[in-house]
Order: structure tokens, then C-alpha cells, then sequence
């Protein structure tokens, strides 16, 4: 089969798992991208980005992916710990000294990555107006009271996270760059990447798919849970449908992305660090992000008592563990985000995916995962199965 041919049935196989999946699977508008081995090999969507007005996904549009966006701010990190601008195994004071409150001090750069700092509550008093001012909200996590000793626990930052790392990265960047600033400087441009948005622009939001929320109800919701992400402030289209919202640096759970400009970004870890010859990690470094945390099996109270497979990275590993069942590899980096998003980097096959929709669904079982079979078009029309 000749190349052309050969890209053509990769994008009808993929083609079809899509059109299932918005015309029988329950999704509304769905993209997919990947990469192999540095190669954009998977382009494609289906469906509708506003049901309201009919407009139609294209490979434009643009979508919440919410935790996907805490793999780009961990790699902003670990852009930094490259340059020796940052220490993993030092304390976040040595960078932020007002985090030490409240028997904070002992927090470590790594405790953070793999969410055992111990502050996963949002502070009281949170609006959304307030969640858009980064002042108003690093101010209020740095006088956070730890709910147990920094380091000795697993308790997922559900939203905290973004605002740590993102501070962390503002006050150890030499040219104290927000995060969305840096990521579009240290990360985007480099790679020629368009759409990696923490906070947008004005011009991009009429590309924005239009969200509906399809979560099942939880019969019970853990106190932890409802801490980490009050219900003014939870992940859902009232809240992140706001204009300000859109354009505020939301660093963990906030980023807009589309699906070929995030498969990119995954593209540069699938390949160590480097892609089109632009290299923004070191190999040895990257070789290093999925290895599991210590404790990667401890029960976490946040995350209604399961497990979290975090690497020492900040990232998820792949393999069996929902949500990230897609993902096959137990060595892929990857990043799950509410509502069902996910996008991944497997070093071993040199596959980089991401898949972006706007129907937000909490499948309980792969079998409820409509998006599910659209990964697995993906690896066997590259015949990776």
C-alpha cells in the first residue's frame, strides 16, 4: 500500500470510530489527533460543536479539557527543573516563602507534582470572580491549613494544583512570566502549536464548542470531594462557560485546547523531550516522568477512595486504571480531565493522542465509554494493537 492510500484508510477507520460515536455512542462533537512518531497521522472530527445553532466541529473548534491542562502546567515545571531553575527536592518556600504557613514549610516542589501536599480544599470564600484573580487565590492556597503533614499523604489537588505549580513557575521563571504566558512562549511557539489556551484571547472564543453536561449524578459525594471543588466553583458549562473564567489563567482545570494542537504537545513527550528537531526536555529528564510515585496505590480520600496512578512527573500512567483505560500502556504519560477528555504520550510505541469532545460523561465501566472504541480505532488503524 502506498503512503497515500495508507493515510487514507487510517482516516476512514478513524473516521468511522468518530461518526459511531456522535451518531450512535451519545457524543455531541468529538476531534482526534495523533502522532506517530512525530508524524501527525490522525486528523479528524465529527459531530457538532453547538447544538443550538447546528454549527459543526471542525479541526478548528475548541474545547474545555480541564485536568489535561495540569500535563501542560507540569511540563512548564519541568521546563524550569531542565534549566536548573527549580529544585524537585527543595521546599515550595524556597521559591514562595508565604506557602510556609500553617506547618506548610516542609512541602517539597515534588510533594506537589504528586499531589501529596495536602491543601486539596479550595479556600473559603471562593466566587468564580475570585478564581480569576491569580493574586486573590495564590494569597488565599499559600495560607491554606495542610489537612495532614505535607508529604505523608495522598490527597488529589483537584483544583489547588494549578495555582501552586503556576505560581511556583511565575517566581522561579527568571523572567517571571505567568503561566499561560510561558506556555505559550516556552512551549507553543517553539512547537508551532496554535491552540494551547490557558486563558484565551478574545479572537478564539467563537470557536469554543458549547458545553452540555451529561454527568450521571453520584448517589455520594465525599466531603474531600466537595472541598477540593465547591459547587460555585465546580467543573461544569455555568461556571466555565463565563467569559472571564475563559480568559483567566485557571491553571489546573482550565485550559482550551483542540485536539491537534494537544496531540502535538503530547508528540514532543512521546518523543523524549524533542519533536521536528525543537527540543524543550531533555531526554534523560523525560525518561524519568513515568516512573509511579512512592505510594501510587495509596486509597485516595479525595478521589472517593481509589487510587490515583500519578507519576513522579505529575502526569497519569496508562494501563488498566479508569479513567484512563484508552491509554493501554502502563509506561504512557497521560492526563485524563473532567467530563471524559484525555490525551496521552506512549514512549514505547512513539503514539501521541489526544481526543477533545463536549459532552461531559463519567462512564463507570469501558463499556459505558463511548470514546473508548475511537482509541482503539486509532492504534489499530496504525496497527499497534
Amino acid at each position: 500500500m502506498n503512503l497515500t492510500a495508507q493515510a487514507s484508510n487510517i482516516t476512514a477507520i478513524v473516521q468511522q470510530a468518530l461518526d459511531h460515536a456522535t451518531r450512535e455512542g451519545g457524543e455531541i462533537g468529538v476531534q482526534a489527533a495523533a502522532y506517530l512518531d512525530g508524524k501527525l497521522v490522525v486528523d479528524a472530527w465529527s459531530g457538532v460543536a453547538d447544538q443550538a445553532t447546528g454549527r459543526l466541529v471542525d479541526g478548528e473548534t475548541l474545547f474545555n479539557v480541564y485536568s489535561v491542562t495540569k500535563a501542560v502546567a507540569a511540563t512548564a515545571l519541568h521546563i524550569l527543573a531542565d534549566r536548573s531553575h527549580i529544585d524537585y527536592d527543595a521546599p515550595v518556600t524556597r521559591y514562595w516563602p508565604e506557602y510556609g504557613a500553617h506547618g506548610k514549610a516542609r512541602t517539597t516542589v515534588r510533594d506537589v507534582l504528586t499531589h501529596r501536599a495536602c491543601v486539596p480544599q479550595m479556600p473559603g470564600g471562593v466566587t468564580p470572580e475570585r478564581m480569576c484573580d491569580w493574586q486573590w487565590m495564590t494569597t488565599a492556597i499559600a495560607d491554606l491549613k495542610p489537612l495532614a503533614e505535607p508529604g505523608t499523604k495522598t490527597l488529589y489537588l483537584s483544583m489547588t494544583f494549578g495555582w501552586i505549580i503556576g505560581e511556583l513557575v511565575r517566581r522561579a521563571d527568571p523572567e517571571g512570566r505567568s503561566l499561560g504566558r510561558f506556555v505559550r512562549e516556552e512551549i507553543a511557539a517553539p512547537l508551532g502549536i496554535a491552540d494551547l489556551w490557558i486563558g484565551i484571547p478574545d479572537e478564539v472564543e467563537p470557536r469554543i464548542a458549547k458545553l452540555t453536561d451529561a454527568m450521571v449524578p453520584v448517589e455520594y459525594l465525599p466531603p474531600l470531594f466537595l472541598a477540593s471543588m465547591p459547587e460555585q466553583v465546580a467543573l461544569n458549562p455555568t461556571v466555565f462557560e463565563r467569559a472571564d473564567v475563559r480568559r483567566a489563567e485557571v491553571a489546573g482545570v482550565g485550559g482550551i485546547f483542540n485536539a491537534r494542537s494537544e496531540a502535538r504537545f503530547w508528540a514532543m513527550l512521546a518523543g523524549g523531550g524533542e519533536l521536528d528537531g525543537v527540543r524543550l526536555l531533555s531526554k534523560e529528564l523525560v525518561a524519568t516522568l513515568n516512573t509511579p510515585r512512592a505510594n501510587s496505590e495509596e486509597p485516595d480520600p479525595v478521589m472517593f477512595g481509589f487510587p490515583i496512578p500519578i507519576t513522579i512527573g505529575g502526569f497519569w500512567f496508562g494501563g488498566a486504571h479508569p479513567p484512563v483505560t484508552a491509554v493501554q500502556s502502563p509506561r504512557a504519560l497521560c492526563h485524563p480531565g473532567q467530563g471524559n477528555s484525555i490525551g496521552w504520550a506512549d514512549p514505547d510505541t512513539g503514539l501521541a493522542v489526544a481526543i477533545c469532545h463536549n459532552k461531559m460523561f463519567n462512564p463507570t465501566s469501558p463499556g459505558e465509554d463511548p470514546l473508548l472504541p475511537v482509541a482503539r480505532a486509532i492504534r489499530e488503524a496504525l496497527n499497534l494493537d
